[in-house]
């Protein structure tokens, strides 16, 4: 028991502080795309696709990123650490994640409702208002199925 206690102290760093906004976007995507209980080929790559974009990283940098980023969901016991470091972006910035969240959603032309769920509550956590969430869900809906 008492190794179990000192490894868990003495862990080693990893390259990516759990309050980097990019890893936290991340988390919450690959969370979400295996929300309703698999993640689809089409979500992995509208994850991939989100990052690339967004952050204009290279495709290496992001399956790094993925990596971690599942290695720390498996970790998690709620969405908070992820959330506060998000709540520090400009609106914008917010505003595209939900974006984000809504193409990994709607990636496999379904929107299951605990996807739906776990999109209005990191909504709310990172203070994107409903009006805007609605918005962009409808958008992202229609460009999917056109």
């Amino acid at each position: 028991m008492f190794e179990a206690i000192t490894r868990l102290f003495n862990k080693p760093e990893t390259a990516l502080a759990s309050n980097d906004p990019k890893l936290s976007v991340a988390v919450l995507l690959v969370h979400l795309a295996a929300v309703d209980g698999q993640m689809k080929d089409e979500e992995r790559s509208a994850i991939k696709g989100a990052l690339i974009d967004h952050y204009d990283m290279d495709e290496a940098s992001v399956d790094k990123l993925i990596k971690e980023a599942a290695l720390r969901d498996a970790e998690a016991v709620d969405f908070f650490r992820f959330t506060q470091s998000i709540t520090q972006l400009d609106m914008e910035d917010r505003i595209e994640i939900i974006r984000m969240m809504w193409m990994v959603v709607f990636a496999d032309k379904k929107n299951h409702e605990l996807e739906d769920n776990m999109v209005w509550r990191i909504a709310e956590l990172i203070g994107v208002s409903s009006r805007d969430r609605t918005i962009l869900r409808n958008q992202v809906s229609k460009a999917e199925k056109a």
